[in-house]
């Protein structure tokens, strides 16, 4: 039996792609689940995946050993030295892998900070669901990230990329005194300021994303859902993600063209409890903008981020436009001083893997993550007051 027909992707907006969709795909999923589940699944239940859990994944491509091996995570080391500010990069849980930080020369947010003198530097490889993961939680998350960051040491200076970066501020502000600077790049946090992907999540009823946790018993299966919404990319569309162009007759670029196809293709597997507290609570109730989230037993008040911030758009972003980017700013104590917003002419994935962006915004925020911006004069200054 074939799934019901997909949406033509001529509907859409013109200036929506696929380096674009690719983000939006997991939520967009669920507006078929009720077609699907009521079609497919009374009578069939899901093709299983190859394996369960964690596949064999694509080769990385800077240099790192293990750090600690957590129930949701592998922490990655890249450093390279034992002395220094410690970064830990945030990449997002959101069906695809940790690679979009590491995925080819060039193209490599950690080769990219590594260059730019960053020499101690970590990253967040998240774990692909297995069937005991099904309850993993916001919490779960935010628990073992909080034992990589004792176990590098804190304070920790923190980068969040898209999803990974309303992780990192609800860390941040649950605990303050482990985050020395905060990095939030294309990150999704004020959805009251709309976006395609805030209204697409608050138009579909929460039986959609119910439905797809049931069929999957309890785990999104990332391999189904690009099976459900198939959206074939173009090399204009790689390009455009890339920020360069792809001969075809090139050896170099078809060998960059392949390793990014085989990231799309290699999707994560999402815990159900998880990805039913992230599509309702942050994109549907807004929770954290609103002062009413719940992180390890406290409500958390964006009023307690006063580190400095740095946050990070992309021009042509229409899964966090530059606008609710930005409104992020508004809802923290920084201290204006201490706070860097900046626009990168790119869409979305060109943030976290386009030459350009990594060349130019990520070139500036590592300079901003080594510059004196008199933290602890500040702080004396505070507690004296």
């Amino acid at each position: 039996m074939s799934l019901p027909e997909k949406t033509n992707r001529s509907d859409r907006s013109a200036s929506t792609n696929w380096a674009q969709d690719a983000w939006l795909w997991p939520f967009e999923a669920a507006r078929l689940a009720l077609d699907i589940y009521s079609q497919w699944y009374p009578n069939r239940a899901p093709e299983p995946t190859d394996s369960p859990g964690e596949a064999a994944a694509l080769p990385w491509t800077t240099a790192h050993s293990v750090a600690l091996q957590l129930p949701s995570m592998c922490l990655l080391d890249f450093s390279r030295a034992a002395e220094g500010r410690p970064l830990l990069v945030c990449a997002p849980y959101a069906l695809h892998r940790a690679q979009i930080a590491d995925l080819a020369p060039g193209h490599s947010l950690m080769e990219a900070l590594q260059k730019a003198g960053v020499a101690r530097l970590y990253l967040t490889d998240w774990r692909s669901a297995a069937p005991e993961m099904r309850y993993f939680s916001i919490d779960t998350f935010l628990s073992d990230l909080n034992v990589a960051v004792d176990t590098i040491g804190p304070p920790v200076d923190l980068a969040g990329l898209c999803q990974g970066g309303w992780l990192s501020l609800l860390y941040a502000a649950r605990f303050p005194g482990k985050v020395r600077r905060l990095v939030l790049a294309g990150s999704p946090v004020d959805v009251s300021v709309p976006s395609e992907l805030s209204r697409m999540v608050a138009s579909l009823p929460p039986q959609g994303f119910e439905a797809l946790v049931r069929q999957g018993d309890g785990i999104i299966s990332g391999k189904y859902m690009l099976q459900a919404w198939s959206i074939p990319f173009t090399m204009r569309d790689a390009e455009a993600a890339l920020e360069r162009r792809l001969d075809r007759k090139s050896e170099d670029a078809r060998a960059l063209l392949d390793r990014f196809t085989r990231w799309n293709s290699e999707p994560l597997d999402l815990p159900g409890t998880y990805y039913l507290e992230v599509t309702d609570w942050i994109f549907r109730q807004n929770r954290i903008a609103a002062g009413d989230f719940l992180a390890l037993g406290c409500k958390i008040d964006l009023a307690a981020v006063k580190q400095p911030v740095f946050v990070l758009a992309a021009e042509n972003d229409i899964v966090v436009p530059p606008d609710q980017a930005f409104a992020t700013a508004r809802l923290l104590a920084t201290p204006p001083a201490w706070l860097q917003c900046h626009t990168e002419p790119c869409g979305h994935l060109g943030l976290f893997m386009g030459c350009k962006a990594l060349a130019g915004s990520w070139r500036r925020i590592a300079r901003w993550l080594q510059s004196d911006l008199g933290e602890a004069a500040g702080e004396r200054a505070r507690i004296s007051a």
